[in-house]
């Protein structure tokens, strides 16, 4: 941690590190994405944004709330790994607002000639912020960050060649590769940070040591389902995809099984990341069934994904994040249990809608979304607003 400088002390502290306005706009746009999305559903809103609102919903979950919540997290972590001044001030707003013209783009329908260099433009730059540091310092074991940012760019070129091409299919597997890409991001950085949390958050002596090949079969397997999908082969069953998704899902079972304690119920910091860690492990299962015929709906193992992992693992990790970088005790408000409570509900409604249980699940899984993100603005968008109050920078 730096001490704060005369430089950064004037900037307005929206702009002093990048956890600060990517988790803000992140989880604000989280919840008015949902929002609009359910009134859309409802017969409430009209508005079609670019190539429908349903491609809108389906790329702006990932490439707009997930990627804008990634980045922030690894603008933030990269200062820490590599002990060097991480994006501030006008680079950092001029970041952040090209991440917001993607979002506007995408909802006002814009031309395509304009919407796509803008959407597209967001990743690499933050993989070219993110591996400047990491290569500057030679730091070989987070090499595979910034290849992961450019694969999820690479994915979202696969969505935008659907949208100009008005083909649905090329979107889908442009956004389904980018989810499993994710889930490779989350799968290395929970890796590491989940168990070393547990550790610290329980005062424990030790911590589960890592098993660096099981590590990388989880990850690999999860790029590996990322390509795959993304050349078309995993929206149709396949006993061959199935065996990719298996072996995801049974070694992130393993991993996470190895880091369990009793001490993590007690704490909701520690509970919600093993919560959504869970997912991760279920998500990649249920798809290894959907590929053998065993259950019908792709839906299932998709939402268990996107609400149950991605979005509880995002949740849990800003929540803390926040916490730490603005100078505060790794004690959240109480209202964050309700908060990841509601968030796990949520997934846990929406898979099981999934099912053929009734409609009424999907609006309950929706607003229970809204609540988690919106309990976590009331509470922290002061704190991502104002200075750290212990003087130090970011």
């Amino acid at each position: 941690m730096m001490k704060i400088t005369e430089n950064t002390r004037t900037l307005f502290p929206l702009w002093r590190l990048g956890f600060r306005p990517f988790f803000l706009g992140g989880a604000g746009f989280a919840t008015l994405a949902i929002l609009l999305w359910l009134a859309f559903l409802g017969g409430v809103l009209h508005w079609q944004p670019a190539g429908g609102m349903l491609a809108w919903h389906r790329h702006e979950m990932m490439f707009g709330f997930a990627a804008a919540i990634v980045a922030g997290f690894l603008l933030t972590a990269v200062q820490n790994w590599t002990a060097t001044p991480g994006l501030t001030g006008r680079p950092l707003a001029v970041l952040a607002g090209i991440w917001l013209a993607g979002r506007l783009a995408w909802l006002l329908g814009a031309p395509l000639w304009l919407l796509v260099p803008v959407d597209v433009a967001f990743l690499p730059l933050a993989a070219i912020v993110v591996g400047r540091q990491i290569f500057s310092v030679k730091q070989i074991r987070n090499y595979p960050v910034p290849i992961l940012l450019l694969l999820m760019t690479a994915a979202n070129s696969v969505t935008l060649a659907g949208l100009v091409q008005g083909d649905d299919e090329l979107q889908r597997q442009g956004v389904h590769a980018g989810l499993w890409l994710v889930a490779a991001m989350m799968g290395l950085i929970g890796g590491r940070v989940i168990p070393f949390f547990t550790q610290r958050g329980l005062m424990r002596k030790t911590q589960a040591p890592a098993i660096p090949a099981l590590d990388r079969v989880a990850m690999g397997s999860a790029v590996l389902a990322a390509v795959l999908t993304a050349a078309g082969l995993s929206l149709t069953p396949s006993p061959w995809m199935a065996i990719v998704f298996a072996v995801m899902g049974i070694s992130t079972l393993i991993r996470m099984a190895r880091w369990q304690d009793r001490g993590i119920w007690g704490v909701p910091l520690l509970w919600s990341l093993h919560l959504a860690f869970l997912w991760l492990a279920l998500a990649p299962l249920g798809m290894a069934l959907w590929h053998l015929g065993i259950i019908d709906s792709l839906s299932l193992p998709l939402h268990a994904l996107t609400i149950g992992a991605m979005g509880g693992l995002i949740l849990a990790m800003i929540a803390r994040v926040t916490l730490g970088h603005t100078g505060r005790p790794l004690q959240p408000p109480a209202a964050m249990s309700v908060a990841f409570i509601a968030l796990n509900a949520s997934a846990l409604s929406r898979v099981m809608m999934s099912t053929g249980a009734s409609s009424w699940l999907l609006w309950l899984s929706g607003a229970l979304w809204i609540l988690a993100f919106g309990l976590y603005l009331f509470y922290y968008a002061r704190m991502l607003l104002e200075p750290r109050i212990d003087g130090m920078s970011g």
